[in-house]
This record gives structure tokens, sequence and C-alpha cells, in this order.
């Protein structure tokens, strides 16, 4: 099918005149690889059968909660990859959630499949770059709750690792893996880290090489996975904010983000802007900027990276509501005199370079 998009890349001049940004915030930008560690547009397809693959507008909240990506926007704002997630029911029983997520996962693949001159799935950074080549945007799949499948270890074999690139140990409810950063956690009963289950679990994801993502897990839980994770593989935390700039329960403190540099991962910055600091139904996108510096500046250009969590039921910065004006991050970092090396690693190298180290 047909995608309705604009390719701005035609006249760049009048890009930059549209987002009012400069034209060397938008010629950077088109020369960079440009990745989302973290998007749930599939979420709102399975809640309301939103089309992913038709344009829509801002939606009834003025894109905030949902209606912030489809395909055709993604491309027309030239995003170069994105991990596409599936979210976890938590209130599924567990017997029923792994053939669910089956369910889920073939439902996925085969929407992006009807736009196959737009978009390919994508397992490691070769696959990437075919695409690339093809000027396709790159999806990587990842999921988000892994009680996805967790009757027992054995369920992680219908993960089909050749196609899942991440698994985020827990959401916003704790589970049999183990406690969620969120306020829930108080409602969980005994541990407020990681289960002996999760622990293997963290294991069985090392043996697959699926990255283990620390978003959304409470601090001891974080502490708890780095304990058994392999050394010699990274880890993710895809869609976060940091204390360092806003003390919030949903936040990771210096250590924590030291500690995934010592490994070699990377920290996503997300765009909820209560979680930033500013106020809950919008702020600027100059906080994400501010999130993503003070992650380089305590564990260097090679950490930070782009976790939007658009669709995500997130409030996003209203200079910046969708992914169409994602240019205007650019100009902030600019504005805040990045370098362009430190740019180019933010939006997209330091992941490629994560994902390379792990899967080739």
């Amino acid at each position: 099918m047909k995608l309705d998009f604009r390719d701005w890349r035609e006249d760049r001049e009048l890009w930059a005149t549209t987002l009012g940004v400069s034209r060397t915030a938008i010629d950077l930008y088109l020369d960079c690889d440009v990745i989302d560690l973290h998007i749930e547009p599939f979420l709102w397809h399975r809640l309301v059968d939103y089309d992913m693959l038709a344009r829509h507008g801002n939606g009834v909240f003025d894109a905030r909660f949902y209606s912030q990506t489809d395909l055709p926007r993604l491309r027309e704002a030239q995003i170069t990859g994105a991990t596409w997630v599936i979210t976890t029911n938590p209130f599924r029983p567990s017997d029923g959630r792994a053939e669910a997520f089956s369910r889920n996962l073939d439902r996925l693949v085969q929407e992006l499949a009807r736009a196959p001159d737009d978009v390919a799935v994508v397992r490691n950074v070769k696959e990437y770059r075919a695409a690339r080549a093809k000027g396709l945007h790159a999806a990587f799949i990842g999921i988000q709750g892994g009680n996805a499948l967790d009757d027992n270890l054995d369920a992680l074999d219908r993960m089909r690792d050749d196609l899942i690139l991440r698994v985020t140990l827990v959401h916003l409810s704790s589970s049999r893996i183990g406690v969620t950063s969120s306020p829930a956690s108080a409602l969980a009963a005994g541990s407020d880290g990681l289960t002996a289950f999760g622990l293997d679990y963290v294991k069985r994801l090392n043996e697959k090489k699926v990255f283990v993502d620390l978003a959304h897990i409470s601090k001891k839980g974080f502490w708890d996975a780095l304990s058994v994770h392999d050394k010699s593989q990274p880890v993710l935390v895809t869609h976060t904010g940091v204390s360092g700039v806003h003390e919030h329960w949903r936040n990771l403190d210096d250590e924590q983000i030291r500690a995934v540099a010592a490994v070699g991962g990377v920290v996503g910055v997300m765009y909820q802007s209560s979680f930033l600091g500013d106020p809950f139904w919008g702020g600027k996108c100059e906080a994400i900027v501010r999130h993503l510096e003070h992650v380089a500046e305590v564990a260097g250009d090679n950490v930070p990276a782009l976790g939007s969590d658009w669709d995500g039921m997130i409030v996003t910065p209203r200079d910046m509501p969708t992914c169409l004006e994602l240019p205007r991050l650019v100009q902030g970092m600019l504005d805040r005199q990045w370098t362009h090396n430190r740019i180019r690693r933010v939006l997209g190298a330091n992941f490629l370079d994560t994902v390379e180290r792990l899967r080739g």
C-alpha cells in the first residue's frame, strides 16, 4: 500500500522554516541515523484498532496520550528506525499470556508487512543497514512486561528471539519476575527487587542474546538484575528520565547511569513532561535535552539515546507533540552548544553500537 507522507528532503529550507529551526539543524538531522528505542502505536491498534499505516492528526487531546506516531508520520519525520513495542496486559491470567503474546507478535509483523516499500522488520545492525540502503524504516520489536512470558522459563522459547530485540522486565505493575518502580510497588508482597525466578529470567535472556531492559524496575530490582547479568553483554534502559535533573520514582540516579555505561549499554530518555520536571499537561522539548545532557556528563557521549515512549499514554512537550517535530530537538541541542558528534551519537549511533555488540 502507498503511504501518505511528504518527503521533506526535497525542500530542506521549507522544512526548516515550517518547524522554526535552522537549516543547520535540518541538514545535521538528515545526515544521522535517527532511532527511537521505544514507541507504542501498536498499543492503540490493539485497544481501538488504530491504523498504524494510516496518517492521523493529533486526536481529540492534541497528541496527548495517543496519536503521536503512525508509519506515514515516522517516514515523513525521517525517523530511520524504532523499537515497536508489544505491551503486556498484566490482568490476563498467566497461563494465557504466552498465547496472547504470540498472536500479538504475528499481528504486529503482519501489519508492518502491509507496507513493504516503507518498512522492514529487523533484528540486528546488519539488517538495519540493509533496510536503510533500500530507503526503508527499520522496525525492531520489543516486549514491555516480561510477564508476557513468565508461566515458566521455557515460555521464553515462544518469544521467537530471532525477532525480539529486548524485554522490559517489568512494567507499571509487579509480577513474579520482580517489582516495579511505580507507586504500585507498594502493593507487592515480599521482596522489593527481583525474585529468584526473575534472576533466572535475566540469565535466560542473556543466553538468548536478547537485551534486558531495566526501564520501570525498582531500584533494588535494577541492582539485582545487574548482579547476575552477563558482564560481557550490554544492558538497556530504553525510556526513562534522570534524577540528576528531576527527582522522580520513574527516573535513574547517577550511579545507575554509570552502571549501564560500564557494560556498554545506553540510556534512552523519554518524553513524558512530568517525569522530565515540566508541568504534567505539557512542557518544552528543552527538558529532554537537559536529561540527555546529564546522561552524557555523568557517563559519556556514548550512553544517551532517544526513548520517546510515543503513544504510551504520555503527555509530550507542547513544542514537540508528535514525531513530526523531532528536528526541534536537534535545534535545542545546537542551542546548548552540543557538538555535531554528540548529536549524531544520541540520535542513533549509540544505540546501533550497543546492538552491534550483542547481535552483530
